[in-house]
């Protein structure tokens, strides 16, 4: 038992300072770290099977029956969910669902010795009850902001109060109850991470699921359409796509079971339209001459005629257009009798103004 509790410590220790040189590292995405990555998660596993080996939890025990030094190992579960989030490559969806796996574990097992306080273990529920849509903050805006400030003071407090305890290491090897404090801190701090992590998991499930899935044939060279040779998702320059073929990976149906949309889609209202489209230049062609385009906006009334130096001129009447001049004496008696008929006034009832 002794020298299998050894063998834990050591690789526990081997796993803790593979990962803080992950944490020095700032390019992730490079073959290097991604390799580095690999075998810290493998040392985090082997943790975990000599944990179960030594038989070092148990569900009949209470916070109590563990010692200091083995409370670190609860945070197994934890450091793996955290380091399979920066796998790149691959099933992304995969890598989130094992990272989500691991966190639950990590919460379950807190869960079990009553280390969870009364708010964590509410959100714990929330999260059992719908692990893709958790949020630790409500759902109202106020509400959710109070919930996040209060959160966050949470978290820094927590961190300054890791400092303070990790300042003096050698006293935490002879004090017992001040490594205690500090393994139980630094637990408290990781569920609070936690939480934080499975929101966020929850949110890139979502979008990777309702994203289009990438090609996987095997004779597949590139990923950019213009250097592939295929039909059913043939690459072009022009705007205004043929609307019959899809874009790529905008396949399946429109319309989710729920009724919202899940591709852009165009109502026509006649089949004709897409037909017509087939055999047409690269570029929008104009549909009327600049004359059409002036009459139709006359006969709309879009267009008001008159007015500047022309509307003063008046042309000479004709003297002997005698029709004419009849028609505008006519126009002026009729004129002269309304006004005879309806004084200036006559109209103002109530005597205002």
């Amino acid at each position: 038992m002794g020298d299998r509790s050894q063998n834990l410590r050591g690789l526990f220790a081997e796993a803790q300072a593979k990962s803080r040189d992950l944490e020095s590292t700032w390019d992730t995405n490079s073959a290097t770290f991604q390799e580095n990555l690999s075998i810290t998660i493998d040392t985090y596993e082997e943790c975990l099977e000599a944990v179960e080996r030594v038989s070092l939890f148990s569900p009949n025990e209470s916070l109590e029956d563990i010692s200091s030094g083995d409370l670190q190992y609860l945070n197994i579960h934890y450091h793996l969910a955290d380091l399979v989030q920066k796998i790149t490559g691959g099933n992304r969806v995969s890598y989130l669902c094992r990272a989500q796996t691991s966190y639950d574990k990590f919460l379950k097992l807190l869960d079990n010795y009553d280390m969870l306080s009364k708010s964590d273990s509410k959100l714990y529920e929330q999260y059992q009850d719908s692990p893709l849509t958790f949020s630790p903050a409500p759902s109202d805006a106020a509400k959710r902001r109070e919930a996040k400030i209060a959160r966050f003071r949470e978290e820094k407090e927590l961190k300054s109060k890791l400092q303070l305890l990790r300042q003096n290491p050698t006293a935490l090897e002879n004090d017992d109850d001040a490594l205690r404090k500090l393994q139980l801190t630094q637990i408290a701090f990781h569920v609070h991470q936690t939480f934080q992590s499975l929101e966020s998991i929850g949110q890139e499930l979502q979008i990777l699921k309702r994203a289009p899935q990438a090609p996987t044939q095997p004779g597949q060279t590139s990923d950019d359409p213009r250097e592939r040779n295929d039909d059913h998702n043939a690459f072009s320059e022009r705007l205004d796509t043929d609307l019959r073929r899809p874009l790529a990976g905008l396949t399946g149906p429109i319309l989710s079971k729920d009724g919202k949309p899940m591709r852009p889609f165009t109502l026509l209202d006649k089949r004709q339209r897409l037909q017509d489209g087939v055999f047409r230049p690269d570029h929008s062609l104009p549909t009327m001459t600049i004359d059409e385009y002036l009459e139709e906006e006359k006969r709309r009334g879009g267009m008001i005629e008159g007015g500047g130096p022309q509307s003063e001129y008046r042309p000479e009447p004709d003297e002997d257009d005698l029709d004419k001049a009849d028609a505008e004496t006519m126009k002026a008696r009729q004129w002269d009798e309304f006004k005879e008929d309806n004084p200036r006034g006559s109209g103002n009832t109530l005597n205002i103004g």
